[in-house]
Order: structure tokens, then C-alpha cells, then sequence
């Protein structure tokens, strides 16, 4: 599913082992459920109708990461902070918010992913253009006609 989005699979990995340690039916203090431990506003923002389904949670976790990663243009501990308490909170204290959860929450998931920036990949594409010459590229709409 992290390359559906094309977001980093190691930092899903990292997300959803600080969220609910792999335990789909994991339930916050503040609400949040599933794999992703994901708010009933957002999952259903995003389309997941069941938040204890591994695979909805997962998806809909992962599009809300990705809308976090565009928003606040790959920044890990940014896109970290709303993770964890809110792009509200963000704002407000226009960055990492003070809390200790959060603090802890990051300095937990940087640990291990050590990246500043989130990494996304863009599909490669290749074929041949309109003039028939094979090229390589990220947009599938100079590809006029594929050949293996």
C-alpha cells in the first residue's frame, strides 16, 4: 500500500510499530484505533468504513500520511508532529507542538528512520515517444506506445 502513495514503507513500518505495536485492535486513551491508530474523523475522511480492518486502516493511514507529507513538503518531524497530535497543533505553535508525548513520539520514530525528509518515490515509466524513440521517464503521458 506504501507504494500505491508512493510513500516510504520503512516509515509506515516505524508509524505503525509506535502507534499500536502491530495490534489491529489497539484502542488510545483519546480514541484513536486500529494498525495506524487512526482518529473516526479522519478514517472516515478517508474512506476506511472499518477502523479495526488491518488493510482499510493501513490505507487510509497511508493516505493521510501522504496528505501530511505534501502539506508540510516532507519535513519527517513535521509530518511526525501532525501525526501524532494534530495539524491543528502544528499550527498553533507553528511547529512541534511542546508536548512530551509528542517529543517522545518523534525523537522514537527518527530513532530508526534517521531520514529529514520523507522519501517518495515516483514510478518509472518507460516506452517509447511520439517520434518512437524509448525513453525513461516519471510521466506516463510521453509513453505513446509500450514495447518490452
Amino acid at each position: 500500500v506504501a507504494g500505491k502513495y508512493r510513500i516510504d514503507p520503512a516509515l509506515v513500518h516505524f508509524i505503525i510499530r509506535a502507534e499500536s505495536n502491530y495490534d489491529s485492535f489497539a484502542i488510545s486513551d483519546k480514541g484513536a484505533m486500529g494498525l495506524m491508530q487512526l482518529m473516526p474523523a479522519t478514517a472516515r475522511q478517508y474512506g476506511v468504513n472499518n477502523i479495526f480492518d488491518s488493510a482499510q486502516n493501513i490505507e487510509g493511514g497511508i493516505r493521510y500520511l501522504g496528505d501530511l507529507v505534501k502539506l508540510y513538503d516532507g519535513q519527517t518531524r513535521l509530518v511526525l508532529a501532525a501525526y501524532n497530535a494534530g495539524q491543528e497543533a502544528v499550527r498553533r505553535y507553528k511547529g512541534i507542538p511542546p508536548y512530551p508525548e509528542t517529543k517522545a513520539y518523534i525523537a522514537g520514530i527518527m530513532k530508526n528512520y534517521k531520514k529529514p525528509l520523507v522519501q517518495t518515490s515516483n514510478p518509472l515509466y518507460r516506452g517509447f515517444d511520439a517520434s518512437g524513440q524509448f525513453i525513461l521517464t516519471t510521466d506516463p503521458s510521453l509513453i505513446k506506445v509500450k514495447k518490452d
